[in-house]
């Protein structure tokens, strides 16, 4: 089993270039189930969570091409309407598989996602949505299947416990590109990446208003063309790279960055003293001295991400003050809480939020990554703590960093990945 060794570094000093955005590259490879034609995909990184894609994919009877960072895929005939649990169990996006299998075949069988270490995430909105089209759902051995003779527009309202859901609003803004009449989806999610989906799905001839808003309209069309997109860049591994900087009191110019995807962060970073300049497409992040505490509330997008909750916990651990971090959107994902206290930080939980009192210094130990956001924010504590850590469970880095280490190694990090 692969581990990393990381030692304390200095500051992170230079340039570095990040990737197209996991979290939307994922849906619109889905959405390639639309179509009979080839679509190419630019700016697609090289992580797990996008290789278990393609393998998805390919089993349906898709083909795909996968150079450098484009993406060909091209449907030909499909082998089946079949997600399988060994591949679905493997990572909760591919639900999104969904609703286009069900809009253009008529028929879907997709793997229950399962469970999630950062606590539950049922795909009940994904249903209700797919159900006010007219689909008739049942689960069946672990499986949700779906048919559906003719999909018709209707009014859908997305709103669940914890607010809008991303996955929901791609899957069902997908099935109804091809229904008939008007859907009118309300609580949609705002994200940049339910945008980007929505940009990919009018170049394939769909028609669809207000994303980026809480109310998307779509109009369904008879079919569906391939087309070419690039991806936007990955709003979470930018602001890794930014707290990265503030935790190193280093200098580092994120080159694709975009401030209007990250302005949450971004004023946080600055309340805590960080310096960060917006550039002509790149953000500019200098940690010129100790961090100060401040509180954090994770909430939908435009507020500061969920995904960065654990990044920042890292920050505030050896920030001068207490702060107070309360999660909104995921309310156990507090997994890496225990291994950052066996590093020295004090940190407590209160229910949804995370009482952090910052210290002097970390120290280097043994640690296991839970899950994909908690493995990057023990990458950034060992590169500040004294003596070497010990990472396990580097296969979750993986998911959504590509190449991380090495990134990190030129730019100053003394960090090396074992076997």
């Amino acid at each position: 089993m692969a581990r990393l060794l990381i030692e304390h570094s200095g500051p992170l000093e230079g340039r570095v270039t990040i990737n197209g955005a996991k979290n939307a590259v994922l849906p619109i490879m889905a959405a390639c189930l639309l179509t009979d034609e080839p679509s190419t995909i630019e700016g697609v990184p090289h992580v797990t969570d996008v290789l278990l894609m393609i393998e998805i994919l390919r089993h349906l009877g898709l083909q795909v091409e996968f150079t450098d960072d484009h993406l060909v895929i091209t449907p030909g005939r499909f082998a089946g309407q079949v997600a399988p649990y060994e591949l679905v169990s493997r990572m909760r996006a591919s639900i999104c598989v969904l609703g286009p299998l069900l809009s253009r075949q008529g028929r879907a069988q997709v793997s229950m996602p399962g469970g999630c270490v950062i606590g539950p995430r049922p795909i009940d909105l994904h249903l209700k949505g797919l159900q006010a089209l007219g689909a008739t759902l049942t689960v069946e051995h672990g499986y949700v299947v779906a048919v559906a003779d003719e999909l018709r527009g209707a009014k859908v309202h997305l709103s669940g416990a914890f607010g809008s859901s991303v996955l929901a609003t791609a899957n069902v803004m997908m099935a109804a590109t091809l229904a008939k009449g008007t859907t009118v989806i309300e609580h949609a999610a705002y994200e940049p990446e339910i945008t980007d989906l929505a940009q990919f799905l009018i170049r394939m001839g769909a028609r669809i208003e207000g994303h980026g808003g809480s109310v998307i309209r779509v109009e369904g069309v008879q079919r569906l063309h391939g087309a070419e997109h690039r991806i936007i860049p990955d709003r979470i591994e930018a602001g890794t790279w930014m707290i990265a900087a503030a935790m190193t009191q280093g200098d580092l110019t994120i080159e694709g960055a975009r401030a209007d995807h990250l302005g949450a962060v971004i004023d946080k970073l600055i309340e805590a003293g960080v310096s960060v300049e917006k550039l002509s497409g790149a953000i500019r992040v200098r940690g010129m001295r100790c961090p100060q505490a401040v509180d954090v509330t994770t909430l939908a997008f435009p507020g500061f991400p969920t995904d960065l909750q654990a990044q920042i916990v890292a920050l505030m651990s050896i920030a001068q003050g207490s702060s107070l971090l309360t999660e909104r959107v995921y309310p156990e994902r507090f997994m890496h809480i225990a291994e950052l206290n066996r590093m020295g930080a004090q940190i407590t939980r209160e229910g949804a939020s995370a009482i952090v009192k910052g210290v002097g210094r970390l120290s280097g130990a043994p640690v296991v990554a839970s899950d994909l956001r908690a493995s990057a924010a023990l990458v950034l504590a060992g590169l500040v703590a004294q003596h070497q850590t010990e990472l396990e469970g580097i296969e979750h880095l993986e998911r959504g960093y590509d190449h991380f280490p090495e990134k990190l190694a030129g730019l100053g990090a003394q960090i090396r990945r074992v076997e």
